[in-house]
């Protein structure tokens, strides 16, 4: 225990850390840190991925930590009249290593190292570059620590939560106050929320009593590009990843109803439980968005859950020249949607949507007295800790909800058509690249497709899918560019997701041109 002496000065430090005065001028000093580096990114000033080996990045990181407690700034600091805190250095010290620019440092590390979304020539993963005002906002949250289970700890939190589900539900087609949803952290964790309530309404008693293994085994079916977080949400739930199904898909890679039909027919024949039918809007490969309102007939003829992934696609709802795509997504049971996708929010913020909000209690059946009140029980409708696994949960719709009310739903619209279009000028372009070949034909922002040059035509399909693989090593690594690898026929191949509203033709242009360049320097190497 601390004596009187030592507990004042250990005070006066965290007095210090606390400041206001403090925390206003490093938030002045992060946001035009963070202004400057979103102009030099926007005009393509940086790297796109600042490359370093994971080994390297890992030292560089902990050579922070060990450089503060060597100068002793996080146990031995003074308070001067400003309320900032300066290392109790030399005076030449002193004026070398001030609070202020010790915290410039370290976020200039932090922007220096990391991977540039925003630059306009990211066109990778599924995640976005997002609103910039969205972090903002989100921010809030994070400073003042709203956090989510019980209603009275997060009141303002909960409520921005509802009202977005409200949205969008309405958004999907349903009927306010007939449905509801919740948000939680990422795509993986809202199917595997989603599942879990559908093998609870599926097999009634498995919450309390788990799954029985007796006779034949429950299974999911799943469109056979699926992402993985299903089967790995099926080994969580305790039906096994060997009873995830997959679907047999049409030519263009979507659900085919008329195998689906025939599927479902067998396995209920067979004595199986098809807990639940994951649909997808869109799946990853490629970007398929599948015939749901086809599925979704198909699902109630055998009384199965319908459950659709989402997460990409869903925001296309918002766009008059795109929701056909997800036509016939009001007839599923649950839905995933993320914000942190086509939304162009801060990851992470996922939805969870039940269309029959009788199914909002049916994922968690416990009880917690130390936080569910029995004095209010009308707030457990309120209480997002009755419907999620997580039982602290983040204010994570702040920026969605706060970008949403300054901007309007117009902006999530234009997101959607600007990006769309761009996979379907790039389609294009590949198309009339002899070079290039398109995988498919785009329904959104996600282009699959192959670099050949006249040297790989003949090449076995192993040696073409390890030029593709090894191009595109090459390719990020050179910070010019970053787009992602996949397979397609069980061979390699290039893949990007237009997930930047700021990248233009031009930028698709010099793509196809860089991607040449490193061809040609690839096939002079020794590596095929």
């Amino acid at each position: 225990m601390l004596d009187q002496a030592a507990l004042k000065i250990a005070q006066q430090r965290l007095r210090a850390v606390y400041d206001p005065q403090r925390f206003r001028a490093a938030a002045q000093q992060w946001g035009e840190l963070l202004a400057s580096h979103l102009e030099r990114v926007q005009q393509r000033e940086t790297r796109v991925l600042n490359w370093a080996e994971p080994v390297a990045n890992i030292a560089e990181a902990e050579r922070w930590l060990d450089e503060v407690e060597v100068t002793g700034a996080a146990s031995r600091t003074t308070s001067n009249a400003a309320g900032s805190l300066t290392p109790a250095l030399s005076q030449g010290e002193r004026e070398e290593s001030t609070d202020s620019q010790r915290f410039a440092k370290i976020v200039r590390q932090m922007l220096d190292r990391g991977h540039n979304l925003h630059h306009p020539r990211y066109i990778g993963h599924q995640v976005p570059a997002p609103v910039p005002i969205a972090g903002l906002f989100d921010a809030v949250g994070s400073v003042t620590n709203q956090v989510m289970a019980i209603y009275e700890m997060g009141p303002w939190a909960t409520a921005v939560e509802r009202a977005l589900v409200n949205r969008l539900g309405e958004q999907i087609g349903w009927q306010r106050d007939s449905f509801a949803g919740l948000v939680t952290h990422g795509g993986s964790l809202g199917n595997l929320t989603g599942l879990l309530t559908a093998r609870n309404v599926a097999l009634g008693g498995s919450w309390e009593e788990g799954v029985a293994n007796d006779g034949a085994k429950p299974v999911i079916v799943v469109q056979g590009d699926a992402h993985y977080s299903v089967a790995r949400a099926a080994g969580v739930i305790g039906l096994g990843t060997k009873q995830v199904l997959r679907a047999a898909l049409d030519e263009r890679r979507k659900l085919d109803p008329q195998k689906l039909d025939e599927q479902l027919t067998e396995l209920i024949a067979q004595g199986h439980r098809v807990v639940a039918v994951s649909a997808c809007a869109c799946a990853t490969p490629i970007g398929a968005f599948d015939p749901l309102r086809d599925v979704a007939a198909v699902c109630r003829k055998h009384g199965v859950w319908m459950h659709v992934d989402a997460a990409h696609g869903g925001a296309a709802l918002f766009s008059r020249r795109y929701r056909h795509l997800l036509d016939g997504v009001d007839q599923a049971d649950s839905v995933v949607w993320d914000a942190h996708k086509m939304m162009f929010m801060p990851a992470l913020c996922a939805f969870v949507l039940y269309r029959d909000k009788r199914h909002r209690f049916e994922t968690f059946r416990q009880e917690a007295p130390y936080l569910f009140d029995p004095s209010a029980p009308g707030m457990a409708e309120y209480d997002s800790g009755m419907l999620t696994l997580e039982c602290t949960k983040r204010a994570a719709a702040y920026g969605l909800w706060g970008t949403w009310s300054l901007f309007g739903q117009q902006l999530f619209e234009d997101l959607v058509d600007v990006t769309f279009d761009l996979g379907r000028v790039f389609y294009e372009k590949l198309l009339a690249a002899e070079d290039f070949v398109p995988l498919h034909e785009p329904e959104c922002n996600i282009v699959a497709f192959r670099h050949v040059p006249a040297a790989m035509k003949a090449a076995p399909p192993e040696a073409l899918g390890a030029f593709q693989r090894e191009l595109r090593r090459r390719l990020i690594e050179s910070g010019r560019f970053y787009i992602v690898q996949t397979n397609h026929g069980g061979v390699g191949a290039l893949r990007v997701t237009i997930i930047n509203p700021l990248t233009t033709t031009e930028d698709l242009d010099e793509l196809l041109v860089t991607l040449r360049e490193l061809g040609a320097e690839l096939l002079k190497s020794d590596r095929p």
